[in-house]
């Protein structure tokens, strides 16, 4: 299984309604240096309604801008869709809704 393959079937696990930092991702999916490389694989996600990219968010909460399919926005009307909340600033309340890795 290739480094993307990795993170792909981490992307995977993250439940609905739930999301995950790109450090979180990395360090699940067996380097915690790879936050960079998460958000380069996300961005060419080869399935991206079955690998729930859009789960995966800052460390602060705040969403990408260039999420690659459709921009920060859309990602948070996917987030909204699950019933993930933001705060008054446009970021998810992590504490509510990030995993506990």
């Amino acid at each position: 299984m290739n480094t993307y393959q990795k993170i792909y079937e981490t992307v995977r696990k993250i439940p609905r309604g739930k999301v995950a930092t790109y450090g979180q991702v990395a360090a699940l999916s067996g380097n915690p240096r790879w936050a960079r490389t998460v958000g380069n694989a996300l961005h060419v996600n080869p399935e991206p309604g079955v690998i729930p990219c859009h789960r995966v968010v800052r460390r602060d909460g705040s969403t990408a801008e260039t999420f690659a399919f459709g921009g920060g926005g859309r990602q948070r009307e996917l987030l909204e869709a699950e019933g993930v909340e933001f705060d008054e600033e446009g970021r998810v309340i992590m504490e509510k809704y990030c995993i506990r890795t």
